[in-house]
């Protein structure tokens, strides 16, 4: 199998593409042929260095935490899938950036039949972690006010929907050419964030979900209302800024769900969500990375393994 490999901890220049021994499942694991990994910002925040402390892995290491792909062989005691069987998945925090990938069958769904193979694999994390955000953390209710700031990535763009689909008024902050791109997912009122402060223009926020952090989070406060809450999978909110408006702040990391993910599917294949990728080949790595890296971009970046 192939597999892009850190040697150590650094920038994305760090990466290779290596020949490496094939996968066998564990008890209670699926291995998978991969045919598409997304690229998230935790992989190159784990890549960095930042996280070694809470995060220790073994160099050298295969990043990538979502994939999928086909079924190729079932560990012990896995009879929730069969072989050629189609699938997606949050897989952990490595191990997708290559042809093969093993998980736990708990963490893998089949893919939702409305998406092809490389679309799936750019949904797992971002789905879960809009999903976490609103239905976990903020409780969304139906006719709440919710604003996303930094709506056109992966995570915005499916909470815009998922912010929609529960019957939310949707705000959300971007830049001018994904205003088209987020209306027809649901975004009823537009902000662009380089010529307009979105706390002159908004107010009466019942959400803040915060795809931003730093200078976009701490002036989120000011729009929330009393009672309000602000979600952040980015970087902690301030618990004096909360208590001095009456509100709540949470900073969580995302899980991996089988059950959540089988939903967020349902919904795919009833047609009430979808995902816009750009694809790039698994040699393409750390290109793909230093984009993410960047910002900037709409939907999902994936690698296709197929190659």
């Amino acid at each position: 199998m192939k597999a892009i490999r850190a040697q150590q901890y650094g920038n994305p220049d760090v990466l290779r593409l290596e020949e490496v021994a094939d996968l066998t499942p564990s008890k209670g694991q699926v291995l998978i042929q991969v045919a598409g990994s997304g690229i998230n910002p935790i992989d190159w925040k784990v890549l960095s260095g930042a996280m070694k402390q809470f995060i220790p892995l073994p160099l050298p290491y295969t990043p990538g935490v979502e994939v999928a792909g086909t079924v190729i062989a079932l560990g012990e005691g896995v009879d929730t899938f069969s072989l050629g069987d189609e699938v997606f998945g949050f897989i952990g925090i490595t191990g997708g950036y290559a042809t093969q990938a093993v998980a736990d069958a708990d963490r893998l769904v089949l893919k939702p039949n409305s998406l092809s193979l490389l679309e799936a694999s750019g949904v797992p994390a971002a789905a879960l972690t809009a999903w976490q955000a609103l239905h976990e953390h903020a409780a969304i209710k139906a006719g709440q006010r919710v604003l996303i700031q930094g709506a056109a990535g992966g995570v915005g763009s499916l909470a815009v929907q998922l912010a929609r689909i529960g019957g939310a008024e949707v705000i959300a902050t971007a830049s001018a050419h994904n205003h088209d791109y987020l209306h027809a997912l649901g975004a009823t009122q537009l902000i662009d964030y380089r010529h307009e402060a979105f706390e002159k223009v908004v107010s009466d926020i019942d959400i803040v979900i915060d795809l931003v952090g730093g200078e976009t989070q701490a002036r989120s406060w000011s729009v929330l209302k009393k009672g309000g809450v602000l979600v952040s999978p980015v970087s902690a909110p301030s618990e004096e800024a909360a208590r001095s408006i009456g509100a709540t702040g949470k900073r969580f990391a995302t899980r991996s769900d089988g059950k959540q993910l089988a939903q967020i599917a349902d919904l795919f294949n009833r047609g009430a969500l979808n995902m816009e990728v750009e694809t790039m080949s698994l040699s393409r790595a750390a290109d793909a990375l230093q984009r993410s890296l960047a910002g900037h971009t709409r939907g999902k970046i994936v690698l296709d393994a197929r190659e």
